[in-house]
């Protein structure tokens, strides 16, 4: 079995409307990997701490902050 995982990070465009917008993108992404070969299995959160930066003497100090981006995770055979 193989796997691939794949960044989707959505654009938004107001003018088509978000759920929609969104939903092309998601099925044009599948349908670009199936037609590699990959079977789309499911999307996975990913979270992550940053931490922030103490600059010199606390001056510039930077604060911690999460990132958070969605992989979509495909299988072949």
């Amino acid at each position: 079995m193989e796997y691939k995982v794949v960044p989707f990070n959505t654009h938004i465009d107001h003018k088509t409307g978000f759920a929609k917008h969104v939903a092309l993108q998601l099925e044009q992404l599948i349908n670009k990997y199936s037609e590699q070969g990959w079977t789309y299995l499911r999307m996975e959160t990913v979270t992550n701490a940053v931490s922030g930066d103490t600059g010199c003497f606390g001056f510039s100090a930077k604060p911690s902050y999460t990132l958070v981006g969605n992989m979509l995770v495909f299988q072949k055979q």
